[in-house]
């Protein structure tokens, strides 16, 4: 467990009911994705090609600690979708995209702090909490097509992390980690 797991956040005040509810929203949402099969619109004249986002199954993939990026990595990596995921939860948090699946989060990327607060408000309300990442390595190498692929996850998924998301779902876990 890192120390940035233990930080103190202004979340802490979000009970464990708020965010257990909060939580339940999500995974309703989430769970219909998962059991329903995709839905495509049909041609006469010219067969519909299946895009990846109808069969990608984030919570699927093989888990690994949402820090894996302090790690010395020896590949040159490549170009990934990834998928934040709250196994314990059984929630998709995140969705994004990269070209080089190994140095992404190296910088600055404003949902490692989403993370820590996501994390924060579960110990401050003593909940089980279990947040790992995925990585998806068959992405397009060619940009447009990688975030066309990103979007549309994002947009079928809803995670709340996500900008996109953050009014559907009113995310509580995206101001300052200093705060």
């Amino acid at each position: 467990m890192s120390w940035a797991y233990n930080r103190p956040t202004a979340l802490a005040h979000l009970t464990a009911a708020e965010l257990t509810s909060w939580k339940q929203r999500i995974r309703q949402f989430q769970q219909t994705i998962s059991l329903s099969p995709a839905t495509t619109q049909g041609t006469l004249f010219e067969p519909v090609a299946a895009s990846p986002a109808d069969d990608l199954d984030p919570f699927t993939l093989p888990q690994r600690n949402a820090e894996f990026w302090r790690e010395q990595l020896t590949d040159v990596g490549n170009a990934a979708l990834y998928f934040v995921v709250d196994h314990e939860a059984h929630l998709l948090l995140y969705v994004g995209e990269t070209v080089k699946a190994n140095q992404r989060w190296k910088g600055t990327h404003d949902c490692k702090r989403y993370i820590l607060n996501y994390v924060a408000a579960h110990r401050s309300a003593q909940l089980p909490v279990q947040v790992n990442i995925g990585f998806w390595p068959y992405a397009p190498a060619e940009r447009k097509s990688r975030q066309a692929l990103e979007s549309a996850l994002i947009g079928k998924w809803r995670s709340p992390f996500n900008k996109e998301n953050w009014r559907q779902w009113a995310t509580p876990f995206i101001g300052s980690a200093e705060s």
